[in-house]
């Protein structure tokens, strides 16, 4: 549980510096993402949470 709260946790400050680093490049990304079909996101939605798990599992 401890290593789900840290992973959460480096989440929140990675998003949080891209939005004090960038707010403008964060507006227009957001933005873009307003604009793609549903099924688009959901393909990079799975792509990123499977990436996500093998570079776990590599890590680990």
């Amino acid at each position: 549980m401890s290593d789900f709260l840290t992973a959460i946790a480096l989440v929140l400050v990675i998003e949080g510096l891209c939005y004090a680093v960038a707010p403008e490049a964060m507006k227009r990304m957001v933005a873009s993402v307003m604009t793609m079909p549903s099924a688009s996101l959901r393909i990079a939605g799975l792509v990123a949470a499977v990436l996500g798990v093998a570079l776990v599992a590599v890590i680990r």
